[in-house]
């Protein structure tokens, strides 16, 4: 009798790919914006749908742009690998920061704009960031006077000359917004540019390399606040490459209507790769209503809507709903809530069977858009070009035979080159596979199957919570005994963040009191939506006392159960 094969799938090799091209962010910039020319690459409205301005840029309005913030930052200093911090929502201004970033030499840094003033102190102090282009106000937020309030020394100081302790690479601080300290309106920004001559833009885009570092994202993993996470070049670039083949996109067809931000991995490649890479456009929502997004989506006659599965029921709750005309609409899942309106006349299947994660820069499994059901079988894909998935046992670090389930490890090209403050080595094991935490295993025709997480990060609405940092905070409030979050199942979030919480005797603790303690420190997705309160003796443990997380989470969804 023969042994089982071992769960290890490999895709074809990198070098049979077809459809890519230059593999750096400078070069693929060039070249889409180059091909783009006088067509619109994005639609923005300034101040809001209703009342607000309607900016529109062609390729070759972005491609100006993008090169008048790399001179501007040449002459701030900005040199080779230099980090370049990105505070803004989905506008045309963070798509010339992250690509004038490129073409200076340096790494675009993206910072979430949900940050917390806990958060943005964290993130700007390990990212290394030497310039913060940053949107001043975000709804109710004045990012400067955050700022100022973490580092008074920025509010003091004069432009270009900031003597931060705490922040001690940061020299220039930019804001689209009313200038105060050492940060500077963005007029004045760009000015500084305009003594630098525009071949040097061009000979330090030149020197950019598929390996040289690209851009540094943010995501929360296993410890309390966000891991920064360095790509190379070459990682991104082969995603902004793919995703318009597995979308299926026609070239100039899609006109993709976005309000996720684009400080994730996940929005950035598919919005820029999906929408850009073909010759499309963005139609640009700062943050989502779901009212106007419709009114963007009809009046700009959107071809793709790019939201995540909670804002479907928001977008089909909203008072226009029913009147607006969405018959543009190529690019939706044929299966979806949006699909039902009577205006939409879709056929297409969205690429559903795909994984990945923020360290491979988004999908190291796919099918492409429109594969029947019986290819994918309920799996998340085959592996893409260069890429090898292997399924351990998660004690042991052996590789299971096929068909059995254990831990998701991955290696390929776009492998993150490591998290920042944490040796590669650490990281990923002796012959270079990273192990995901996520539960799977591979069949015989090669494709992956996802069972879940196997540490209990929270996935809710496309985002990642760390139950660690949630509990971190709420074990500090007045009253509480012990605290456990966890992700409850829901049908459009994925996920809920669920806060079980033990108090201490003669404890006045209630669910408001404990969502607004957390309010004050975490972004908003990471507060519970639900805090449930148990006796010490409802909860489940282990022999060294540590409650048992799957009982706790059927324990808590009876409980929310018991409640509807």
């Amino acid at each position: 009798m023969s042994e089982r094969p071992l769960s290890i799938i490999q895709g074809p090799p990198l070098a049979e790919e077809e459809g890519l091209g230059e593999l750096t962010l400078s070069g693929w910039f060039r070249t889409i914006c180059e091909n783009g020319g006088a067509r619109e690459a994005l639609v923005f409205y300034d101040g809001g749908f209703a009342n607000g301005t309607r900016v529109s840029w062609s390729y070759a309005d972005l491609w100006a742009r993008a090169n008048e913030v790399a001179r501007a930052l040449i002459a701030c200093g900005v040199g080779k690998g230099t980090r370049v911090g990105i505070l803004m929502t989905n506008r045309p201004e963070f798509l010339a920061a992250t690509f004038g970033t490129a073409l200076a030499g340096g790494v675009a840094t993206t910072l979430s704009t949900f940050s917390t003033p806990a958060e943005l102190d964290h993130l700007v102090a390990v990212s290394g960031i030497s310039v913060l282009l940053m949107e001043r106000q975000i709804l109710k937020k004045d990012f400067a006077d955050i700022l100022i309030d973490l580092d008074p020394a920025i509010g003091t100081s004069s432009a270009g000359a900031i003597g931060s302790t705490r922040y001690p690479f940061l020299s220039h601080v930019a804001a689209l917004g009313q200038s105060v300290g050492a940060i500077e309106e963005w007029g004045a920004f760009l000015a500084r540019g305009r003594g630098i001559d525009q071949a040097r833009v061009d000979a330090r885009a030149a020197t950019n390399s598929p390996s040289d570092p690209g851009v540094l994202f943010f995501s929360s993993g296993s410890t309390a606040m966000p891991k920064g996470i360095l790509s190379a070049h070459r990682g991104v670039t082969l995603q902004l490459w793919r995703w318009p083949k597995w979308y299926a996109a026609k070239p100039g067809e899609v006109r993709m209507w976005s309000a996720n931000g684009f400080f994730w991995s996940g929005n950035f490649s598919m919005a820029f790769g999906g929408a850009l890479t073909r010759g499309g456009s963005l139609v640009l929502q700062t943050s989502f209503n779901a009212e106007e997004a419709l009114q963007l989506m009809e009046a700009e006659k959107a071809t793709f809507l790019n939201a995540w599965p909670h804002q479907w029921e928001q977008i089909i709750a909203a008072p226009n709903w029913a009147t607006a005309d969405l018959s543009s609409m190529i690019y939706m899942d044929y299966k979806s809530p949006i699909a039902q309106h009577p205006t939409v006349n879709s056929t297409w299947r969205e690429p559903f069977a795909a994984f990945g994660n923020t360290e491979t820069f988004t999908l190291f499994t796919a099918y492409p858009a429109n594969t029947p059901d019986d290819v994918t079988a309920g799996s998340v894909g085959v592996p893409c070009h260069g890429v090898t998935v292997k399924i351990i046992d998660p004690l042991t670090g052996d590789i299971v035979p096929q068909g059995e389930k254990g831990e998701i490890c991955v290696k390929g090209p776009t492998l993150m080159l490591g998290y920042i403050g944490i040796a590669l080595t650490d990281s990923v094991d002796a012959d270079g596979y990273l192990r995901t935490g996520d539960g799977g295993h591979v069949d015989a025709e090669g494709r992956m199957f996802w069972h879940g997480r196997l540490n209990d990060i929270i996935k809710t609405g496309g985002a990642n919570v760390s139950p660690v940092e949630v509990d971190t905070l709420l074990r500090t409030m007045p009253g509480v005994k012990i605290s456990q979050t966890v992700g409850v199942p829901h049908p459009t979030l994925g996920e809920l963040v669920v806060s079980c919480i033990v108090p201490h005797d003669g404890a006045d603790l209630d669910e408001a009191g404990v969502k607004a303690f957390a309010k004050e420190k975490l972004a908003s997705f990471k507060v519970p939506r639900n805090v449930l309160f148990f006796a010490e003796d409802e909860l489940a443990t282990t022999g060294t006392n540590k409650i048992k997380t799957a009982d706790l989470k059927k324990l808590a969804a009876d409980r929310l159960e018991e409640i509807v």
